[in-house]
């Protein structure tokens, strides 16, 4: 597609918005409906497609991917009417007679750029909250899975017209392109570096983004938590997807009391989950490409694992690694993982671990596990993140009742359920008055006692 091609796209996105088809509630319903019966049409080659690109295995793909963005959709139906009705809110006496009430308008055409780690979930549910909300979208999907991209395209070209909805495929030059255009709304997820690149080109044209990004989510231990239990959560989060995981552990800051019996259970819990040759295992995963690969393995060093280590050049695969005895000096702890290598580092009071967390950037996620009731709290208020589990971890992105999001350089805005609605939307605030009423107040010459009276009012 050359830029004639999209730019005639993208303007006819525009004037099917100002035709305002997209804002009556029965068309955005049939819209979802439409959105959730090509997801489940496509499902096998969503997978196949996801196998192709991560190595992903159908049960984790449906689990992360093709179940959660069906669940994201079936939210909104359910509750559409809801968001996107207007609300009333207390008018103060200074403006008597009136009434005060919020609507809720979508922004119009919108730009939502996908990343490749959860190229189907992290697409579709963008997009389903941003049909809800009443917006036409251009997808942009990553160039890194281009057989999924290639399958999203052609569900969305058979599902939707593009005036309403379409898919732009292509690597940087289409996204240097794309941010170019003046968009009402871009819904960015991805690295905290191109996150940059996407908002100064927002800026250039004042556009509202929503920037979903990353960073180095925290996972507390502290000595009284449940250690065995701790090791099986913590497993799962970290090497699901092969790592490639934005609110995946990114490393454990454990207390230095308990660690040798944590990396005990560590150890046990990749054992059973994924065997002792993981890189056997079919539906284990692999890093998206050669580039990413040699940048994770070359943050192994070698004198520090304590399990795992091992890679498969012509695969592309590392099995899940721990690395103990690390410091923030290492090469580990200097960048965002995202790959299946678990350090971990110790505190030996909670207060410590506290000021670790603050002394870097915000992370996306933090998790603690602990049943001490003051520790959790001290965490909870003490640690600033875009979200994140108690005893757990992962799971707090997979509710629809919560808004999900980062925080400073994890990102800017959250989505998810009414979050997502809102984050489409633009809230109008009306105040309606009565015609044929008059308050004299305001208007000149202004007399003593009306002055007395304003005064009064407005203290």
């Amino acid at each position: 597609m050359n830029n004639s091609e999209k730019l005639a796209i993208i303007e006819k996105q525009r004037l099917y918005f100002a035709s305002g088809r997209t804002l009556p509630i029965g068309n955005r319903i049939m819209a979802l409906k439409k959105l959730g019966r090509a997801v489940r049409k496509y499902e096998e080659k969503l997978l196949a497609a996801l196998k192709a690109d991560l190595g992903k295995g159908a049960v984790e793909a449906y689990m992360c991917e093709i179940g959660t963005s069906l669940s994201e959709i079936s939210h909104m139906l359910s509750h559409i009417s809801v968001y996107s009705a207007s609300s009333v809110k207390h008018t103060p006496i200074t403006l008597f007679p009136a009434v005060s009430r919020v609507y809720k308008y979508p922004y119009g055409n919108v730009l939502i750029m996908s990343p490749w780690n959860y190229p189907v979930n992290l697409t579709i549910e963008p997009l389903a909250d941003a049909l809800a909300a009443g917006n036409t979208a251009i997808i942009k999907p990553s160039a890194y899975a281009p057989e999924t991209s290639r399958v999203l395209r052609e569900m969305i070209e058979e599902t939707f017209d593009p005036e309403y909805v379409a898919v732009i495929e292509g690597g940087r030059e289409e996204n240097a392109f794309l941010l170019e255009q003046h968009f009402d709304h871009i819904f960015f997820t991805g690295s905290k570096n191109t996150g940059r690149i996407v908002m100064a080109a927002a800026a250039k044209n004042l556009t509202p983004v929503t920037l979903e990004l990353g960073g180095k989510s925290p996972c507390i231990v502290d000595g009284s938590a449940k250690l065995k239990q701790a090791a099986r959560r913590i497993v799962f989060a970290k090497y699901i997807n092969c790592g490639q995981t934005c609110v995946a552990p990114d490393y454990i800051l454990c207390d230095s009391f308990v660690k040798d019996e944590l990396i005990g259970y560590i150890k046990q819990e990749i054992l059973r989950q994924y065997g002792r040759d993981p890189l056997k295992v079919s539906d284990y995963g692999k890093i998206i490409n050669r580039k990413h690969y040699e940048r994770v393995k070359r943050l192994i060093d070698r004198d520090k694992v304590v399990h795992g280590g091992d890679c498969d050049d012509s695969g592309l695969r590392i099995a899940p690694t721990v690395m103990d005895n690390v410091s923030w000096r290492d090469r580990v702890m200097g960048e965002e993982i995202f790959g299946p290598v678990l350090p971990v580092l110790t505190f030996d009071d909670i207060d410590d671990a506290i000021k670790t967390v603050e002394a870097h950037d915000k992370p996306l996620a933090l998790y603690i596990f602990s049943t001490d009731k003051e520790n959790i709290k001290k965490v909870m208020d003490g640690c600033r993140f875009g979200g994140g589990c108690v005893n757990d971890c992962l799971m707090h992105v997979v509710s629809s009742e919560m808004p999900f999001g980062g925080v400073g350089e994890s990102g800017i805005g959250s989505y998810h359920g009414k979050a997502g609605f809102d984050a489409f939307s633009h809230k109008k605030s009306i105040l309606t008055k009565p015609a044929g009423i008059e308050v004299p107040l305001r208007y000149r010459p202004y007399k003593k006692l009306a002055n007395a009276f304003v005064r009064m009012l407005l203290h």
